[in-house]
């Protein structure tokens, strides 16, 4: 009984035909779920691809569908951050993307004529390191004025090595860019003098031009009689309010050291610089950036003004790396409704949020706390706590309006009442519009109690952490600041494993040196810099601090899906180091060097062959 199918002549030619046809039906089958354009969403979702290719990628014909890799890296240490697959030893990018995770038989199928073969000789592979709280833009601008930190980052540990670090730099040239002598980096910890420079040690190195001298904390300054005297501050200003103008013995005239809002004041009455120094200052930032690792970076504290210097230097293709931007909450109150990309990068900018600056520093003793200080600063009383920036109210609106637009809200709080703030204005805002995912930030989070952790958990309020602390300021916070039981838990970041708390490590640069290297070995050693363990119980693993420069800061930016691991689909973002932070000793972590840096596939960053 003859059917209605139609039937072929069975010849080779026609044979081989079909087979093709086939084959080419079932591999373009597969590709509706495995399209190449949509690698990294089904990747994400298959765990088990990690480890071995998918069997269509095996077949003859995976050329001609495009799955042959632009490059593969192989022969290397991977440190993957990856918990379903945690090393490998060769990655295939192509597109800008990870395309196959494994060993180097795995690479085959992605592997054509055209594919660059990268030999990495045994060098360490990890992901790209991403900065969960920092200020590019600053990052370059510092770059550019009077270096005056103390070592080992610098030299300068005694006012009159300041003074003349001020004048080196002073020439006619830099002077005319802002109109001021300005330096960045002194640390009244760390000078021989143990005190802040004053307007008369200022007066020294110029009373014709204004000159300012930036504490490292970048919440204090020394300013000269001229600079004063342009500010406006006399013996008859008052304090500002969240700022402090402090007085000269005897009498209320200014010193010349300017706290908090004070300070800020001193910035108004810079010279506007031009764009072309704009502009190199975000071509420095993205070399200096790329050469420690990074490939995403924070502008941690912006404004409408900055935001559009920013877009102007996305536009025209200046960003080399993402840089995740968050303005401030008080000088743009409408940042939720700028008409920029909030979920994706644009040429390398996201408008990622608001921030807020609820209090000061520890260290230079104006962070708010409830405790009063160990030994509060000159001319304040013994039960001196610090004070807030910002009122109650100011902090509970602006939250509810980032909770109605689902805006995500970093908060600057160094003490634990600014904690306490921020806190009780999430848990009013979680009330009035749900508990939904919003990954809210204690930025700093230096000094937060074992009730605050339990209250943050609850609320999801997520701790970026500043681990390093405990090697520059350990002994000052010991001995001056906190005294050893509060010193001890500096940067809580054990307590937060202990609740099962991701958190983050950052430098808030440019506070201090912009290195994940040093923040790892803070984390993991807490050694201060006299070489004491401070806060044995608060010491993380290697891998742990790892995660914090990596997968768990992509997951405090939203982004865990694209960035902080390497893994099938997500970016090809990594970081060439010179030895591996989990085998080699504790201690040696801070040797470790970075060779090179790759974003999307491309170097940035190449250490030069000694």
């Amino acid at each position: 009984m003859r059917n209605n199918q139609p039937t072929f002549r069975s010849c080779p030619c026609c044979n081989l035909a079909i087979e093709l046809l086939t084959q080419v039906f079932l591999v373009q089958r597969q590709l509706m779920v495995l399209d190449i354009s949509a690698f990294a969403a089904t990747i994400a979702l298959s765990k088990s691809f990690n480890a071995a290719p998918l069997n269509p990628l095996d077949s003859p014909l995976a050329n001609q569908i495009n799955t042959a890799a632009d490059v593969i890296y192989t022969n290397a240490e991977v440190i993957t951050v990856n918990d379903e697959q945690p090393s490998a030893e060769a990655i295939a990018v192509k597109d800008g993307k990870i395309l196959a995770v494994g060993d180097r038989a795995h690479m085959k199928p992605f592997q054509s004529e055209a594919t660059q073969i990268l030999d990495m000789s045994g060098k360490v592979i990890v992901p790209g390191f991403i900065d969960a709280h920092g200020h590019f833009l600053l990052m370059g601008v510092s770059a550019s004025v009077a270096k005056k930190q103390p070592p080992p980052d610098g030299g300068v540990d005694t006012i009159a090595k300041l003074q003349q670090a001020l004048r080196d730099w002073a020439t006619p040239e830099r002077v005319s860019v802002l109109g001021w002598i300005i330096g960045n980096g002194y640390d009244d910890a760390q000078l021989a003098e143990q005190q802040h420079p004053t307007r008369d040690d200022l007066d020294a190195v110029s009373t014709e031009l204004p000159v300012i001298a930036i504490h490292s904390s970048g919440h204090l300054a020394a300013v000269n009689s001229k600079g004063l005297a342009i500010v406006g501050f006399t013996a008859t200003t008052e304090n500002l309010a969240g700022g402090v103008i402090r007085r000269q013995e005897g009498n209320n005239e200014p010193n010349g050291v300017l706290e908090e809002s004070a300070f800020w004041e001193v910035f108004a009455k810079f010279s506007a610089p031009s764009p072309d120094v704009v502009g190199d200052a975000i071509e420095r930032a993205n070399e200096i950036y790329a050469s420690f690792g990074f490939t995403t970076a924070q502008e941690g504290r912006g404004s409408a003004g900055i935001f559009e210097v920013f877009k102007q230097a996305a536009n025209a293709g200046k960003l080399k790396l993402d840089v995740a931007a968050y303005l401030d909450y008080r000088t743009t109150p409408q940042a939720h409704a700028i008409d920029w990309s909030k979920q994706e990068y644009r040429n390398h900018l996201r408008l990622a949020g608001a921030k807020l600056n609820l209090d000061g520093s520890p260290q230079g003793k104006t962070a708010w706390m409830t405790q009063p200080y160990l030994i509060p600063p000159e001319g304040q009383a013994a039960d001196y706590k610090g004070y807030a920036s910002l009122e109650d109210s100011v902090v509970v609106e602006s939250v509810s309006t980032a909770f109605e637009n689902n805006f995500q809200v970093l908060a600057h709080c160094s003490g634990d009442a600014a904690a306490d703030q921020y806190i009780m204005a999430i848990r009013q805002a979680t009330k009035k519009y749900g508990n939904i995912s919003r990954r809210s930030v204690l930025v700093h989070a230096h000094t937060v109690r074992e009730d605050q952790l339990d209250a943050m958990k609850e609320l999801g309020i997520f701790p970026a952490f500043f681990p390093a602390h405990v090697f520059y300021w350990g002994d000052w916070h010991r001995d001056s600041v906190f005294g050893i039981e509060r010193a001890s838990r500096f940067s809580p970041t054990g307590s937060a494993l202990r609740r099962n708390m991701r958190f983050t490590s950052h430098n808030d640069a440019p506070v201090v040196l912009l290195s994940a290297i040093r923040l790892m070995w803070a984390a993991v050693n807490r050694r201060t810099r006299s070489n004491q363990v401070l806060g044995e119980d608060q010491r993380v693993t290697p891998l742990e601090a790892l995660k914090s420069v990596t997968l768990w800061a992509a997951y405090q930016h939203f982004e865990e899906d694209s960035k902080g691991s390497i893994a099938v689909g997500k970016l090809a973002d990594f970081a060439i180091l010179s030895a591996n932070p989990l085998s080699i000793a504790p201690m040696e972590i801070q040797s470790i060097e970075v060779l090179e840096t790759i974003k999307e596939g491309r170097t940035l960053y190449r250490k030069a062959s000694s």
